[in-house]
């Protein structure tokens, strides 16, 4: 495949950016742990084609992915890109802390210089201020002048509001935002793009496609709208190319997973011009966002933050299926829930009605979404009085129908 790939540049710097970039959060996996022979690959295609900006995190896979790419990058492929890493702030107790993470990174990802350095998911200006009294100011430029890290940013996941207060309060390089076409008013929203690259912060995105919703699955009245433009584009590539069409934007991160996602978007990558979409095109984005809006019931990216929760729930896959049902309209959605979710099939359960409201997961959800609540709905939705039933049914069922050995 041929690329032509184009690129973007952080503005107090000159460095150029590829428009893509890969998003290390969701590595294939196998039996829990990344797959390696296959993400090496996914990685290497994906640099070989013009990708130079790798966003990896203390907690992705893990804490795997650091490591994975301390190893893989060795063989020439180091220089090729920009590595960004992120300090888990909500981990943070002391300025030692924050120097352990920091040497314990660069041993992992095995460079002496960590190209982009971000604080990692500040919730708005509480977490700012708690990291700021902890004395990350000095951190991050001791560490500078060090060397050890370059540019220094920050992602976020709170409001429009705050998040000019913290843009405004240091002398930021860059900063990472959640943007996409649902989420123009949601947390820094259109808003705060605009506001920070208008002070020369270069604005890298991250989840562009909701964890995977606005491409996967997609309802028929949404294909629809796809189906009938003039674009050969994927709902995918239309998510993309929407986000790209915003010249404020420098790169969008996409965990390209597979090996089609990539061509995909390189693709799509080398033609991202800002300021290329016809009223048409933003007409046709604006129909479709009010369509999700109408049958989305939780706007969960199943980014994993909540998790692991403490009482054995599976946050995500809760919402997934509770979305799936008002989304797609599946009839079965309930039976599969409980399969998998109610332990019916297999012996562990993670269902909604295990919740007992220790509001940890809240505290820490870059949606801020209301998720003992949301887990309640799933709960009304999904068991209701007849599970108890139900589940005791279907494991005697399968105690029973499996085969006995022979004596």
């Amino acid at each position: 495949m041929q690329t032509n790939m184009q690129y973007r540049k952080v503005p107090k710097t000159g460095e150029m950016i590829s428009v893509l970039a890969f998003g290390c959060m969701r590595f294939p996996t196998t039996g829990g742990k990344i797959n390696e022979e296959e993400s090496k690959a996914l990685l290497y295609k994906a640099i070989d084609l013009g990708v130079n900006y790798l966003d990896t995190a203390y907690p992705y896979h893990g804490g795997q992915s650091e490591s994975f790419l301390g190893r893989v990058l060795k063989d020439g492929y180091r220089e090729k890109v920009k590595i960004a890493t992120k300090l888990p702030v909500w981990n943070v107790k002391s300025r030692e802390d924050m120097d352990k993470i920091l040497n314990k990174q660069l041993e992992k990802l095995q460079t002496e210089t960590i190209d982009f350095y971000l604080l990692h998911m500040l919730m708005g200006t509480e977490s700012w201020e708690r990291a700021k009294s902890l004395g990350v100011i000095d951190f991050l430029e001791d560490a500078n002048a060090a060397g050890k890290i370059k540019n220094i940013g920050f992602s976020y996941h709170g409001n429009a509001e705050e998040f000019k207060t913290i843009i405004d309060d240091y002398d930021w390089v860059f900063t990472q935002i959640q943007f996409n076409y649902l989420d123009t008013h949601s947390q820094a929203g259109t808003e705060g793009l605009k506001y920070a690259a208008a002070k020369d912060i270069a604005v890298m995105i991250m989840e562009p496609l909701r964890g995977g919703n606005l491409a996967i699955k997609v309802p028929k009245e949404v294909q629809k709208e796809w189906d009938v433009s003039d674009k050969d584009w994927s709902p995918a590539l239309w998510s993309l190319r929407w986000i790209w069409n915003f010249e404020e934007v420098c790169t969008v991160l996409s965990g390209m997973n597979v090996d089609t996602f990539i061509d995909e978007n390189v693709r799509g990558a080398n033609e991202a011009l800002a300021n290329s979409f016809s009223k048409d095109d933003l007409d046709r984005v604006d129909r479709v966002k009010k369509i999700y809006e109408t049958l989305m019931k939780v706007p969960c990216t199943a980014c994993g933050y909540c998790m692991p929760c403490p009482a054995g729930v599976n946050i995500p896959l809760c919402f997934s299926y509770y979305n799936e049902k008002y989304l797609f309209r599946k009839k079965h959605t309930r039976y599969m829930y409980l399969g998998t979710q109610g332990g019916m099939i297999g012996d562990k359960k993670s269902v909604a009605s295990l919740c007992y409201e220790c509001g940890k997961c809240e505290k820490v959800c870059p949606q801020h979404i209301p998720i003992i609540k949301s887990l309640k709905n799933v709960k009304k939705e999904f068991e209701g009085i007849l599970y108890p039933i139900m589940y005791w049914f279907a494991k005697t069922f399968l105690r029973r129908s499996k085969p006995h050995k022979k004596k």
